[in-house]
């Protein structure tokens, strides 16, 4: 049951990214297993990420990632701000991360345009 773009699934299998097609009644999401999080950062090394893409992508842009399981960060025990939602996906609850997407480019951006931005949410997150 596919239904990522197969230009995408080829650049994730190019990347050596493993990665997961889920459908969770009428939402699609990408799950990223054990993904590497920033070191000294959060109190856990690594989580999964969720990325739900919406009816229409990839010309329609994805607006959040999720992380299962919750992460807080390591300097103050918070979450981070605007992640401090739950989001029920496939049995789990999930970390909401609001990090709202204004400059998707359709015919161009892609998984890879998402994986760029949750990273940088992760490393710039307080």
């Amino acid at each position: 049951m596919s239904f990522l773009p197969s230009r995408e699934r080829e650049y994730l299998e190019g990347k050596c990214i493993v990665f997961q097609e889920v459908i969770d009644g009428s939402q699609k999401g990408v799950i990223l297993p054990s993904f590497r999080l920033p070191s000294n950062k959060y109190d856990v090394h690594q989580a999964d990420v969720l990325i739900v893409l919406p009816p229409g992508y990839p010309d329609v842009p994805p607006d959040m990632f999720y992380l299962q399981p919750w992460v807080k960060l390591e300097a103050n025990n918070r979450y981070p701000t605007a992640a401090d939602q739950a989001f029920k996906f496939n049995g789990l609850s999930w970390q909401r991360w609001s990090r709202h997407n204004n400059e998707w480019r359709s015919g161009t951006d892609g998984i890879w345009t998402m994986l760029k931005r949750v990273e940088h949410a992760l490393e710039v997150a307080a």
